[in-house]
């Protein structure tokens, strides 16, 4: 009970809402103590909320679907089932009918030579006895004719004034051998090629013929130069025996030369493309000056080349060949330039720049090839025989197409392109005689 102190010795009030608590308090531990101990009975007792849904914060937990163990194991035992007679189906050999033989072999044309043949050895005719070689046929004739002609016999004793053909036959022999061993004795081992003197041509001449029991000897065609043959040819080769050069020193033409061994630096003002034949142009971009002083200046920079190159680009070529015909100076002055090679800047013969092998091409066609092949074999086993037939007649059209679209590309040559302001030197092969540029620049 809670009681506040008043002053002036008035008496403490009551609180009677603080009093109640404390009985209600009171008397719930006395209802807790007695109904632990069993004394009172059950209906006093405080009853819980009939329907606690509306006091609850969550939802309906989600409710969870399994399978069936037996279920599972009855379809896993039926796939099993099915996946091994499967495999047993297609394991087991097929007994399929022999294939029909759409040509007829029998039937094959043979030559007039075989048919007239006899059909074995008891058809042969039999032959004579041994005639005379240059009378024989008049001997045969005559018999065929009913003539009794009597048959000489062979092996007689040769008439008086003719050779014994024993005789001559050891003769020839002997001058073949002779002839032989003349001809290994003369002939030179390590002559090849056209660096052979007279002698040595005669040699050969003279030298044995060829067996005619060696199959394939042909007199008339030479055997093929190998590597070993032609080192030896070259170590073989006369050198000069004169120690002295028959050339004298040569005088100056004009102290206004350029002389051959010069370079002359320039720059492309046309491309290159080598599918095609053309002409190109070029500019000087330096300043040439004479061979003997070099000093005067013959050739200003800014003159023009004329020329052309090659197109004729061979399997694995990447470099064009050019030729130079015509210097022109800037005063309109001209001069030919007898076709003098051009050079990269390292002075290797040509220029390359870019090359185009035409790979995209090549594998289109190879692409091409191996489906027309493709197309021919498949052939299933329900096709009539007629449809075979006509597969069988276009198979080797088709892939002989094919080949040739193939070997068609691979017989293009490489495209060369090289761009306009490449960079080139044009070698001096002769002397060039040229008049000095003024100071001005112009002649």
């Amino acid at each position: 009970m809670n009681t506040r102190p008043q002053d002036d010795g008035v008496p403490p009030v009551a609180n009677p809402i603080v009093e109640a608590d404390v009985e209600s308090d009171v008397e719930t531990d006395v209802d807790v103590d007695v109904d632990a101990e069993g004394d009172e009975p059950d209906d006093e007792r405080p009853v819980a909320p009939a329907n606690p849904d509306g006091f609850r914060l969550d939802g309906e937990p989600p409710r969870v679907m399994r399978l069936s163990r037996k279920a599972l194991a009855i379809l896993g035992l039926l796939a099993s089932v099915g996946i091994g007679g499967s495999l047993i189906y297609a394991l087991q050999p097929k007994n399929h009918a022999p294939a029909e033989n759409l040509y007829d072999t029998n039937s094959r044309n043979r030559a007039d030579s075989v048919n007239g043949a006899p059909a074995n050895y008891g058809d042969v005719p039999k032959l004579g006895p041994a005639l005379p070689g240059d009378l024989g046929g008049p001997i045969v004739a005559a018999q065929q004719r009913g003539q009794n002609v009597p048959i000489p016999p062979i092996g007689t004793a040769p008439a008086a004034g003719q050779p014994d053909p024993r005789i001559a036959a050891t003769e020839q022999a002997r001058e073949r051998a002779a002839q032989e061993r003349d001809s290994a004795r003369t002939s030179r081992l390590f002559l090849a090629g056209e660096t052979g003197t007279t002698d040595n041509r005669s040699a050969t001449a003279v030298g044995p013929a060829p067996s005619a029991s060696l199959p394939g000897a042909d007199p008339a065609q030479p055997s093929a130069p190998t590597a070993t043959s032609s080192r030896r040819a070259f170590l073989g080769q006369r050198g000069n025996r004169s120690t002295e050069s028959p050339e004298r020193i040569m005088r100056l033409a004009s102290p206004y030369v350029v002389q051959a061994g010069s370079v002359i630096p320039a720059a492309l003002i046309t491309g290159i493309r080598s599918d095609l034949p053309g002409q190109i142009t070029a500019q000087v971009t330096q300043n040439v000056y004479d061979s003997p002083s070099g000093r005067i200046l013959l050739i200003p920079q800014g003159s023009r080349l004329i020329g052309e190159y090659d197109s004729d680009v061979a399997a694995g070529q990447n470099r064009v060949l050019l030729a130079w015909d015509r210097l022109i100076l800037p005063g309109g002055q001209s001069i030919l330039l007898d076709r003098l090679p051009g050079a990269d800047a390292a002075g290797m013969a040509g220029l390359e720049d870019q090359t185009n092998y035409h790979w995209g091409n090549m594998l289109k066609a190879a692409l091409i090839s191996t489906l027309l092949g493709a197309g021919t074999e498949l052939i299933s086993n329900g096709d009539s025989d007629l449809i075979r037939a006509l597969r069988f007649g276009t198979q080797d059209t088709i892939s002989q197409t094919g080949r040739q679209v193939v070997q068609r590309q691979l017989n293009v040559p490489p495209t060369l392109t090289v761009r306009p302001g490449f960079s080139l030197r044009i070698i001096v092969t002769r002397d060039l005689v040229l008049e000095p540029v003024p100071a001005g620049g112009m002649r």
